[in-house]
């Protein structure tokens, strides 16, 4: 059963080895942050870093987050550009690749799949690493049809580094070498960090919420340098809010921004999570409960009660351990005839094996209800918490099941 969060680190792909030709503008923009010991540093240029760093920044979570990624509000053709291309002046790649990326991780949040899973692949892969490796350079055009159809939206993805060459002339225009030096290239780099931290620390840190299946936390502080996408585990549990601050206290200047766009005829239809959402009273999904339950199953230590299991048995041992090794006899046999029976077999065992462990009164296994009192200790309670107990029992039940056949049959891999 694949977990959320794996005892170990996964080897990588082909697809996972580092375009070191992608990483040398990236190196030579923290570089360049360093001249500021011969431009020096006045009013001007701070002034245009902290302007830069909020326009841009409002870019990157109105444009390139809670518009194109998720349609979360609605605009003009001529205004969706405009957020493109502020968007794109933080360099970070085209506006289709950002929003194809960001889908793909919903999609497969903390999962082997995920683009940047920082529980999946450690922090500094999920922060920026996966940004530089061959596999995730390509824009997969599946993910965004409703985006990909406009030509200028083609167009402008196309000229990656455009917007931001015209930011750093105009910086330099306005105030010289400080303000290209500190204007741009320190507050293109601070935009750098403070988006890849929540990719990182945004599913590290935190208080999660809501039940979501992955990882997600909302993190005050993030909040407040991301413009409000450090309420990250709000967003995990309603995409769709255009709002990800959903209580009155929590700050998301993006959202106020938007507000005030609205106001003037720019944006219009914001949506925001619903009240039943907000207090989570909606059901999940079931691909959510599915990996909610496993996460609970997780945290169970199944080896331990698989060896407290079979010391249960008592009398019975004997007669299991005949039938587990006569079934490994079998099993041998089996594989030289085909998958197919082998399997048909094996499944037949842990059948049985499941039967015996239900009849058997064993204290060491945990009850639906003891698997309800941890869920409702880890997150708020949800209407489907009996749903995830339930199955998550099921997920646990099922390990015991593989653990036995592994301890007492065949190698897991044996056949394979």
């Amino acid at each position: 059963m694949s977990r959320l969060i794996p005892a170990e680190v996964p080897r990588k792909a082909p697809g996972d080895r580092y375009c070191l030709v992608e990483a040398i503008p990236f190196a030579l923009a923290h570089l360049a942050c360093m001249a500021v010991v011969f431009t020096g540093v006045d009013l001007t240029a701070l002034l245009i870093a902290v302007a830069f760093y909020a326009v841009r920044m409002f870019g990157i979570t109105a444009g390139y987050h809670r518009y194109f990624s998720h349609r979360t509000f609605k605009t003009s053709r001529v205004f969706a550009f405009v957020l493109g291309f502020i968007a794109q002046s933080s360099a970070q790649r085209g506006v289709l690749w950002w929003a194809s990326a960001h889908r793909h991780h919903h999609r497969f949040s903390d999962t082997d799949n995920d683009v940047h899973s920082p529980v999946r692949r450690g922090f500094w892969y999920a922060h920026f690493g996966w940004f530089f490796t061959v596999k995730h350079r390509v824009t997969n055009f599946d993910t965004i049809p409703d985006l990909s159809k406009f030509p200028e939206l083609r167009w402008l993805d196309r000229q990656h580094y455009l917007p931001a060459i015209v930011v750093a002339i105009l910086a330099f225009l306005i105030g010289g070498w400080s303000g290209l030096v500190v204007g741009f290239f320190w507050s293109t780099v601070a935009l750098w960090h403070a988006t890849f931290s929540i990719n990182s620390l945004a599913h590290v840190v935190g208080r999660r919420r809501y039940p979501t299946g992955d990882q997600s936390r909302n993190n005050w502080w993030l909040a407040l340098l991301t413009f409000g996408e450090g309420w990250h585990n709000n967003h995990h549990h309603y995409q769709s809010a255009a709002r990800q601050g959903f209580r009155w206290y929590e700050v998301d200047f993006s959202y106020y921004a938007l507000k005030a766009l609205s106001a003037v005829g720019l944006v219009w239809d914001l949506q925001t999570a619903p009240k039943r959402v907000v207090r989570n009273e909606q059901r999940l999904r079931r691909a959510v409960v599915e990996k909610v339950a496993a996460e609970l199953a997780g945290t169970f230590p199944v080896e331990k009660i698989a060896a407290d299991l079979r010391a249960a048995l008592g009398e019975k041992r004997a007669s299991l351990d005949a039938s587990l090794h006569e079934l490994q006899d079998e099993l041998a046999a089996l594989i030289e005839k085909g998958q197919h029976q082998f399997d048909q077999k094996a499944e037949t065992f842990r059948d049985e094996l499941e039967q015996l462990i239900h009849a058997i009164d064993l204290s060491a296994l945990p009850s639906v209800g003891d698997i309800r009192d941890r869920a409702a200790a880890t997150f708020m309670r949800t209407p489907s918490l009996n749903e995830i107990a339930e199955r998550a029992r099921h997920i646990l039940i099922d390990d015991l099941c593989e653990a036995l056949i592994a301890a007492k049959a065949v190698p897991a891999n044996a056949g394979r």
